[in-house]
């Protein structure tokens, strides 16, 4: 049974775990805290980036000889694979710990096993101490895995009645400055923000990370089924890598030295029609496959910046784990919905979220809302 101390050193790396958002693809977050045989913290660290030192070695380093007969924190189960570094697992028993404390087992097939290797070695382990909590932090992660697709995040802003631009199709801003902040926040947490050719055209929006230092910057996707972009697009900046999602008979002679992605259309019943104004015209490609392709690359989170129609095609492929909406106290009356076709015709068929925060940003409600039974994908 975890003592308060042990409880309070979790919580610390729960804390440090979450500091490396958005900069450890394909791997997980993990935060650790090294108690000496006293009880007192010696150490701490957490896996700063792809192909470094994992959390559980920088705490150890941090610990020194304090380390021995001392107790580990780790919010993740210690690895148990040789990959561009070596096993936690191992790397804990050589160091002398007596007891060790993770948070989440591991659901990948590749490292899981660290727990049974080191009770196998004589070191008592106890697992699930704060486990909503450090899964909330590596929700991203620990979703990839299990689904074997990247985590998607949907973000949009509308109005109090829905409207995500006027009927003119002006949507600068909706939003405040404060809630636009935020979004800036999501990005830096996420691998690879996404919009489709609509906004593109109506936006021409940048997405890149901007006033947030030592950010990584996110892989910038558009999905732009007939490659209507143009070789002077912001987003084609050197700022941030970019991917470019077209059909697989699309015209790209414009857009030469630029990363591009041929796609397989989706299904005649999943394509939905045409957008219009601020919408898209991006679903017609599988979600699925861009989302397989993401995945290839290294991508375990996503922020769904698209439109309507993209944002429709997302939810009605099942790919859609949390949805963020920023809500400002205006009205419009007319112009488009934040959500189009999604293949919903039916109430019945109505996806139905679980609202898991609220919260004011500058004039605006943020809420935050999960499906409230897996996507299928």
């Amino acid at each position: 049974m975890a003592t308060t101390t042990e409880t309070d050193a979790m919580r610390r790396a729960i804390a440090l775990s979450a500091r490396a958002l958005g900069a450890t693809a394909p791997n997980p977050v993990v935060g650790a805290v090294i108690l000496d045989a006293s009880g007192a913290v010696a150490g701490e660290g957490w896996h700063r980036k792809a192909g470094g030192p994992h959390a559980e070695v920088h705490a150890l380093r941090d610990a020194g000889e304090r380390v021995r007969g001392g107790t580990a924190l780790v919010t993740l189960e210690p690895c148990n694979h040789t990959g561009r570094t070596g096993p936690c697992a191992q790397a804990l028993i050589e160091a002398g710990v007596a007891r060790v404390v993770y948070a989440v087992a591991d659901p990948s097939p590749t490292a899981a096993g660290g727990g049974a290797t080191l009770r196998a070695a004589g070191i008592e382990v106890e697992s699930g101490l704060l486990a909503a909590e450090a899964e909330a932090v590596n929700v991203a992660w620990l979703t990839s895995v299990r689904r074997g697709r990247p985590y998607v995040r949907w973000k949009y802003a509308a109005t109090l009645d829905g409207r995500i631009a006027a009927a003119d199709g002006t949507s600068r801003w909706i939003s405040s400055a404060e809630s636009r902040a935020d979004v800036h926040r999501l990005r830096a947490e996420a691998d690879a923000v996404v919009v489709g050719s609509g906004t593109l055209i109506a936006d021409d929006p940048h997405l890149a990370v901007r006033g947030i230092d030592g950010v990584t910057q996110p892989l910038r996707v558009v999905v732009d089924t007939r490659a209507r972009i143009t070789a002077a697009a912001p987003v084609l900046d050197d700022a941030a890598p970019t991917l470019v999602a077209v059909g697989k008979d699309a015209d790209t002679a414009h857009l030469p030295g630029v990363d591009v992605v041929r796609l397989p259309y989706a299904a005649p019943s999943a394509r939905g029609g045409e957008a219009t104004g601020a919408g898209e015209a991006a679903s017609g490609l599988d979600i699925d496959a861009l989302l397989a392709e993401l995945y290839a690359r290294g991508v375990r989170s996503v922020l769904l910046e698209g439109g309507p129609t993209l944002a429709g095609a997302f939810v009605a492929a099942g790919a859609v784990d949390t949805v963020v909406a920023y809500l400002a106290p205006a009205l419009l009356g007319a112009g488009p919905n934040a959500l189009a076709d999604a293949g919903i015709s039916t109430i019945a068929q109505a996806l139905r979220l679980d609202v898991t925060d609220v919260d004011r940003v500058g004039p605006d409600l943020r809420v935050t809302a999960v499906p409230t039974a897996p996507q299928e994908s």
